[in-house]
Formats: C-alpha cells, structure tokens, sequence
C-alpha cells in the first residue's frame, strides 16, 4: 500500500475516533489541530457548546465498520479502496444529536469557504478541526455546520478561526468538500479568541 493513501486512511480514522483536542495556541495550526474552548463566554445569549455535544453518545461507542489490518495491503488492494467507501459513507450519513436542534449556540472552529467573492466570504463549512476538507478527509457529517452569515465576511480566508454564533438547526448539504448534517445562519461571526 503506498505511503500517501495509508496516509488519507489513517488521517481519516483518527479524525473518526475524535481524539484530543490538540492546538497550537500561537495560531499557527496544524492539520488536525481543534480549538480550545475556555470556560465562559462573553456572551450569554448563546450557549457555548463543544463539537463532540453535535454527536449522539451512541453513535460515538458504535462500530460502524471494522477496518482491515492496511499494513498487509498492497497498493490498490480492493479491501482498503472498500473500506475507505464505507468509511466515507457512514460519515456522510453519521446521526445528528436531536436535542441540539434549535438551541442557541456559540462555537469555535474553522471556515471552509464555500461562496466568496472579493474578499468577502457569503458562505461556508465550519470544521472543528484544522485541514479538514482541504488537507485531510473532511470530518463526519455531524461535525460540519453549514452557515450563512448575515452580511458577508470581510478580511477572513479559508481555515481561519473563529466563533459562529446562531441558532443550530438540522439541515443536511452536500458540497464537493464534504456533507454537513447542520446549518446555522449566523448572527455573529468573531475572530477565534480563548474568551
């Protein structure tokens, strides 16, 4: 099996498994890396609220799939390319946490443009995690947010962090770069700060 597919293989299953919540906290982001959350907010009309709260606790212990040991694989080896399909699908389909449907939420995480214009951004993908649906497989639908920002964004590119603040709703989209089970036209969207 070559280098750069194990390599999309293994990014894709630790991104699946959610573990740590890693950042660097000079900005500089690695693939991979998540926001750190403070305690409180500055903002008491929106709950803030982690991404592992956007996944149903049942579907966080299940086993979607078993993966086959890749080390035994030869490049192109069916059984991966199969593997890396159900992958993908269980993702693109992965369950919503219903009783987050219509609260008032404040979250952290990183744009992923998909309308701008100008240096305006209308509308994009927040990722929890850096390099999601660029660098490395996107995330499971149920850490994807679809937003719509109230008026465009200015001075803000793709992977940058910020905080979206806004009614969480259930709303599934599909784009070239990933499928989000959640939509949420923004009424603020603020540069990332840890407060």
């Amino acid at each position: 099996m070559n280098d750069i597919f194990r390599g999309q293989v293994v990014a894709l299953v630790i991104c699946m498994l959610m573990a740590g919540n890693a950042m660097a906290l000079d900005g500089n982001y690695n693939n991979g890396d998540r926001l750190i959350a403070p305690n409180g907010s500055d903002d008491s009309t929106y709950r803030q609220t982690e991404w592992e709260e956007l996944m149903p606790g049942s579907w966080i212990k299940s086993r979607q799939f078993t993966m086959p040991e890749l080390s035994t694989m030869d490049d192109g080896d069916p059984r991966a390319q199969e593997a890396l399909m159900r992958m993908r699908e269980a993702w693109a389909n992965a369950p919503i946490e219903t009783g987050m449907i219509h609260a008032r939420i404040r979250i952290a995480g990183f744009i992923v443009p998909l309308e701008s214009s100008k240096h305006e951004i209308t509308e994009f993908l927040l990722i929890p995690y850096f390099g999601g649906c660029i660098h490395v497989p996107p995330p499971p639908a149920n850490q994807i947010i679809h937003v719509v920002p109230k008026a465009p964004l200015k001075g803000m590119q793709s992977m940058d962090a910020v905080w979206v603040s806004g009614v969480l709703e259930s709303r599934h989209f599909d784009s070239d770069i990933g499928s989000a089970s959640y939509y949420i036209s923004a009424v603020k969207v603020a540069p990332y700060t840890e407060h």
